[in-house]
């Protein structure tokens, strides 16, 4: 989906510094590594998760108010206990077709030794390690999905789709982890990027982004004793923050991140 390979690095987007050695009696401390099309996160969790993890998870996204344009990703990671490396799952709104409204979901796993067999998915997750799935739907004007992520056993995990409104279901695709890797984590974080900034051979236009919106839902999972899911506050981040008319509000239980202009 165009993201850095450094996304699920450490925190996603929390790289740790490059270990440049420096010939100074004291040394300096290296840059950060970015990524350039990360314009906002914002934090999740489910309280009282299991010490061997969640079953399922799911994560609600409206883009209703979203400009239909290609480049536009808004997705949540999550990371699983036993193993390094993480996930993502998002989606991303298209310009129509003659059929209508289009939307493209993502479901792929950083770790390595992931493999999958599913028509959807295929080797490899931005440039790295790793299965990608997707899937192109002709959407609904709503626009707002669940994303659910399943364990439907032993290490294989399933991302679907699921319009609120009409309720239909779409599988994106599913993919199966090494021995070892247990459940999903209690917490991470989610992102809105603009996945065109990710070429770095020319810096990012912030103030030629076109406004728009998105609303990210807490959490939910039916596991066994899992708690209540929430949000934390988003936040700016990389070379664009403080430069791209910022704005972000609560409604309900969601929460809105608007930029652009």
């Amino acid at each position: 989906m165009k993201t850095s390979p450094l996304v699920l690095a450490g925190l996603l987007g929390l790289a740790a510094a490059d270990p440049i050695k420096r010939q100074q009696a004291t040394p300096t401390p290296a840059p950060k590594k970015t990524i350039p099309g990360h314009l906002a996160y914002i934090p999740w969790k489910v309280d009282k998760a299991p010490a061997d993890g969640l079953q399922d998870v799911t994560f609600p996204i409206s883009m209703k108010d979203s400009i239909r344009e290609t480049g536009w990703y808004f997705a949540q990671v999550f990371r699983f206990h036993g193993k390094s490396g993480g996930a993502y799952i998002g989606v991303q709104p298209r310009p129509a077709n003659s059929k209508g409204p289009v939307d493209h979901a993502a479901f792929s796993s950083f770790m390595p030794g992931t493999k999958s067999t599913d028509p959807n998915c295929s080797p490899g997750a931005d440039g790295g390690p790793g299965v990608s799935c997707s899937v192109q739907i002709t959407g609904t004007d709503d626009h707002s999905y669940d994303l659910r992520v399943e364990n439907i056993g032993n290490t294989t995990w399933q991302g679907t789709m699921v319009n609120t409104v009409s309720k239909v279901e779409t599988h994106i695709g599913s993919w199966t982890l090494p021995t070892g890797a247990g459940g999903i984590k209690g917490n991470d974080i989610g992102f809105f990027e603009w996945w065109p900034f990710n070429d770095r051979s020319k810096p990012p236009t912030c103030d030629l982004l076109k406004r728009t919106t998105v609303a990210f839902g807490p959490p939910r999972t039916s596991t066994a004793n899992a708690g209540a899911g929430s949000l934390g506050n988003p936040y700016e981040v990389y070379e664009c923050k403080g430069k791209t008319n910022y704005k972000t509000q609560k409604v309900g239980d969601n929460v809105e991140i608007s930029l652009g202009f």
